[in-house]
Parts: structure tokens; sequence; C-alpha cells
């Protein structure tokens, strides 16, 4: 039997699915989140990681951080492999050579090969309806290769490609609503997640493998290298994101929308942006356009949760 501790209103196992001894920065929110995620997947778990930090982090040939099976794919296509697991074991299940419902197939990727580069074949497996879960670490650039900014880079952050200047803000453009995209495919199950919250992370982690057909997990990942933050304050950044309404944690079950961390009164912004050296050359008007977005998003999905409490009260 695995031994276990309990916490909260959950178990929690003790097992490490990601061994320790893995090459990741001081102070990563994103292997954090990583680590509390496989210790909900079970062990007839199959991952399929995308090239990115979690990748490179894991996989230091002639070694492996993985305690479960695990296939390196590029950018682009973890979608696309998972898919092609999902089928095979379905085709092995029609057999009778493996117990289908015990198999959980997981894809796993960053913002850069989830949001940009493998969103279209993120898509297609989406629209077919397999029966796969995504996880999607976020933190909100291309890390791996050099803080390179993506669609996912919040606007005024200052990376090697959006640098901040005297005719720059840095980033220009809004963070593109990856849940939002994926709601849209109208599959059963999206939810946002951080590890500053790990029972929330957890529960919704195994509520995504327990649900029949495609499901998707956004996650938000404190990078202290690529934002210029303290090690030693990433769990902290993802609670800010959340208290400020930077990063709202909420899931939508079969088209209902539910917050999971309620937060009564909006923290300032400046308590999340401030240590944060990517946003270090922002002014006053520029912190006040961001915040009033920020507030603008959150009362829109405020907005929809309490409709879909009154539909679900009809």
């Amino acid at each position: 039997m695995e031994n276990y501790n309990v916490f909260a209103s959950r178990v929690v196992s003790k097992n490490e699915p990601l061994a320790p001894g893995h090459r990741a920065c001081t102070g990563c929110g994103e292997v954090l989140a990583l680590r509390l995620c496989a210790k909900a997947f079970g062990k007839n778990t199959i991952v399929v990681n995308a090239t990115g930090c979690m990748e490179i982090i894991a996989s230091q040939a002639p070694y492996n951080s993985w305690r479960l099976p695990w296939i390196h794919t590029l950018f682009e296509n973890a979608s696309a492999t998972a898919s092609g697991i999902e089928a095979a074991i379905k085709v092995l299940a029609r057999k009778n050579r493996v117990p289908e419902s015990e198999i959980n197939v997981v894809a796993i990727g960053g913002d850069g090969s989830t949001v940009d580069i493998g969103i279209q074949s993120l898509s297609g497996a989406l629209e077919r309806g397999h029966n796969f879960t995504y996880i999607c670490f976020d933190n909100e650039a291309y890390m791996n290769t050099g803080i390179q900014r993506s669609s996912a880079t919040p606007f005024g952050a200052s990376t090697t490609t959006s640098p901040a200047g005297k005719k720059s803000i840095g980033q220009s453009t809004w963070k593109k609503d990856m849940p939002a995209i994926m709601a849209a495919h109208n599959i059963p199950y999206v939810a946002t997640a951080c590890p500053s919250y790990p029972f929330d992370l957890m529960n919704k982690v195994e509520k995504a493998l327990a649900t029949k057909g495609p499901a998707y997990i956004h996650v938000f990942s404190v990078c202290p290298t690529g934002w210029r933050s303290a090690g030693n304050l990433s769990v902290r950044y993802g609670r800010l994101a959340v208290e400020t309404g930077v990063f709202p944690l909420y899931e939508i079950e079969n088209g209902v929308y539910k917050m999971s961390v309620e937060v009564p009164e909006l923290k300032p912004l400046t308590a999340y942006t401030k240590g944060q050296g990517r946003f270090k050359h922002l002014k006053e008007d520029n912190l006040a356009k961001i915040e009033a977005r920020v507030h603008e998003e959150y009362e829109k999905l405020l907005e929809k949760c309490n409709l879909s409490a009154v539909e679900e009260g009809k």
C-alpha cells in the first residue's frame, strides 16, 4: 500500500512520481506544480511531455526523473501524440489486452508549446473528443530558450524579445485567454489552477482524469528566473496573482462556470507587480491601465459564474 499523509480535506500520496534530483531552477513554481499534479495522476498514467522547461530539467541523459511511463515529444505535437496513445489503448481494450478505464493519458506543455506552437494539434484533439487530460504550465514566456515573449506574456512585461525601453512598454498585447479558447471547444472540463493552492490543484487534476472525454487545466507557474523575482517568494506571488484578480481560479464543468477561490475585495495590482523585475519599468498610468483591465475581466468572469449558478438553480 502507498503511504499517505492527511492534509486539509484530502489525502495526499507520499509517493513521488516525479523524482527529486532534477535540474529545475531554485524556487521554480512550475516544477512544484508538476510535482503536485504527478501525485494526483496515479501509477497507471502515461505522460506525454512537450519540449520545454519541464522536459529539459527532467530528462538529463542518461537519467530521467519520471517514475511513470513518459514520452518526450516536440513543441507542436504533444496533443497529437497523446491522441495516438489514447486511440491505441482503445484498440488494445477492444482486444481485451488492457483495461481501458484504468489507464490515464496526460499531455503537458508550457505556454509556448500550448498557447502558441501546439494550439493547432490541441484544438484538433479536443474537437475529435479524445479521452485525455492536457495540462498547460504557464510561466508567461519561453523561459527555457531565453525568456522570449509568448502570446501568454502579460501586457507591459519586459522580455528579451519585447524589451522595455524609451519607446517600448515591453509586451504590447494582452495575454491570450487560453481557458476561454478551450471552453469554446465545448469540452466537458476546463479549469485554472496554481500550486500556491495545492489541494485545489490536485483536486482539479483528479477531476480532469475522471472526466470522460478531453479535459484542460491551465496552471499558473511562477518563474523567478524569467520574472526576475525572489525564488523564496514563488508561492506568495502565485497567491497574489489570485488575490489581485490577475489569475482567477475557476472551473467550467459541461459549460457551468464556478469560482474556486472567491476574493471579496481584490488587492491592489502593485501588491503583485512589486518585486518583479519584468514590471519595474511600468509607470503609475501603465499600472492603472492594467489594473482596470484586470478588474474588467474579473467582473466578466463573476458574471458568468453567477449566471451559471442561476441556471443551475432553476
